[in-house]
């Protein structure tokens, strides 16, 4: 296992410090703030630790509340809501200097006979043919990516043209073309653990989301006109899944008013099954305008 998998599950391996309390740090002290989906998967995680294994995750709804502090600890504690008979619940506060910065309630239940359907996956060129994001955004700003990105366990592969590359050649992008298809794995095994492979699948999840909403705009992050933030996340996990093997994260941005900007997205196996659905609602603040 690379040193860069390991630190990135040491990261998902909170410290219990007391009953229903949690420790959490952010792998990168010189950031301005915590990545969203990092502490989403760490209240994740808390929850988890304080259900039975029988009664996997089936959906969570998130705030984000405060920019969190990357150079302190995150103190996660968890209010054990519920504990009935076929669902289980727990809300999650991650806390900060004394106030919280993020919330997230969620839900847990035994899966059990009913009725099934889902939508089927949208056409995408396979991952195997596709170049890796970190090697085609490194082309784009013709320098080295940061350390970090470059050598992430976690590897995208996007099947349509990145915001860098849009915000370059508009012509990439079919006008009448509103997804974002984006294959993503953790490039080493993982042990079987449930839990794990859906708490990576939440930090993955923050990772391309908003840049949806800036393609439909010819508008990326790297020219210092946009800057975002998450401020909601909701995610529904219905199948079991394995997040080392390629999954395709299909987004889209039905709107964008006042501000803000929402972005949905659905998860498919290889093999087609719908396994995820995230919805987000982030704010896009352009140079210029004003800031809270």
């Amino acid at each position: 296992m690379s040193d860069a998998l390991d630190e990135l599950l040491d990261l998902l391996d909170l410290e219990q410090i007391e009953v229903n309390i949690f420790r959490g740090r952010s792998p990168d002290e010189t950031v301005q703030r915590v990545f969203g989906g990092q502490v989403a998967g760490q209240a994740l995680v808390a929850a988890g630790r304080t259900v039975p294994g029988d009664r996997p995750v089936h959906s969570l709804h998130a705030y984000f509340i405060r920019p969190g502090d990357p150079s302190v600890p995150l103190v996660y504690t968890v209010d054990q809501v519920r504990d009935g008979r076929s669902f289980t619940t727990r809300r999650v506060t991650a806390i900060q200097h004394g106030k919280p910065i993020f919330t997230l309630s969620a839900s847990f239940h035994h899966p059990e006979p009913g009725l099934e359907h889902a939508m089927a996956m949208p056409a995408a060129r396979p991952p195997e043919e596709l170049r890796s994001n970190s090697e085609r955004l490194a082309e784009a700003i013709g320098a080295p990516v940061p350390a970090h990105f470059k050598q992430s366990p976690i590897e995208l592969r996007s099947a349509g043209p990145l915001s860098i590359e849009l915000a370059r050649d508009p012509s990439l992008r079919d006008k009448d073309d509103h997804s974002n298809l984006v294959w993503v794995r953790v490039t080493e095994p993982l042990p079987d653990d449930p839990l794990l492979h859906v708490c990576l699948m939440t930090y993955v999840s923050d990772l391309t989301l908003l840049e949806t909403a800036l393609l439909e705009h010819g508008l990326t992050w790297y020219d210092g006109r946009a800057a975002g933030a998450s401020l909601d996340h909701a995610m529904w996990f219905h199948r079991p899944f394995r997040a080392d093997q390629w999954l395709l994260y299909a987004q889209d941005s039905p709107v964008a008013a006042g501000g803000r900007v929402l972005a949905r997205g659905q998860v498919f196996t290889t093999d087609g099954e719908l396994v995820v659905s995230v919805v987000q609602e982030g704010l896009i603040r352009l140079s210029g305008t004003a800031s809270d």
